[in-house]
């Protein structure tokens, strides 16, 4: 399973440091999503970082900034798009989950814990999860599209999202709420890759 750290909304004076860790410890995608910065102060603050990392940073809804910056763009749950696709989508009901696998190299989907970061938001009580399962099991197909669980994802979560079929998680709260950005990445990476030790030895 592969995970994806998604950035805290807000200013962070440890972002940067930690991004220069996580990126030391592995990670491979870093998505960039504060909807309350304007397009001007997101640039100049992606532009203050080393640009050997832009391969692996993605925007959230900034497709024309991600195409200045040579970054990733990645598109919101019903938002409108003018131009190519973006690297991945995010998805929030089944419906719009299954129609858009083989579209995008991911997706996002969730949320399926109760999230860490917004109160009261999580998974309806009837949420219909054998029906996700079978449809996670179609991302397998030829046009392969990984998808990664969103929402409440934190230490010992990551077997059910590896049960329910997801390809690997996003994770923010279980990253930024704590005093050490980096080392709660580590722990959930060591998480993943013991889930997928099983799955190779096979």
């Amino acid at each position: 399973m592969q995970i994806v750290v998604i950035s805290p909304e807000s200013s962070d004076a440890r972002e940067a440091a930690s991004m220069q860790g996580l990126f030391e410890a592995g990670l491979e995608r870093y998505h960039v999503r504060k909807p309350a910065w304007t397009p001007a102060r997101l640039e100049s603050w992606l532009l203050s970082l080393p640009a050997a990392w832009r391969p692996r940073i993605v925007v959230h809804a900034r497709a024309g900034l991600a195409r200045r910056l040579a970054v990733g763009w990645h598109e919101r749950d019903r938002g409108r798009r003018t131009g190519p696709r973006g690297l991945g989508r995010s998805c929030h009901d089944l419906l719009s989950l299954g129609r858009r696998l083989g579209l995008y190299p991911y997706l996002f989907f969730g949320p399926v814990f109760p999230s860490i970061t917004k109160r009261g938001y999580g998974p309806a009580a009837d949420f219909p999860w054998e029906r996700l399962s079978r449809i996670l099991k179609r991302s397998r197909a030829p046009a392969q599209t990984r998808v990664f669980a969103i929402g409440g994802i934190a230490p010992g979560g990551l077997a059910r999202c590896a049960a329910l079929g997801f390809d690997g998680a996003a994770v923010m709260g279980a990253v930024w709420n704590g005093p050490d950005p980096v080392g709660a990445y580590r722990t959930l990476r060591a998480e993943a890759e013991r889930l997928e030790a099983p799955r190779h030895a096979a």
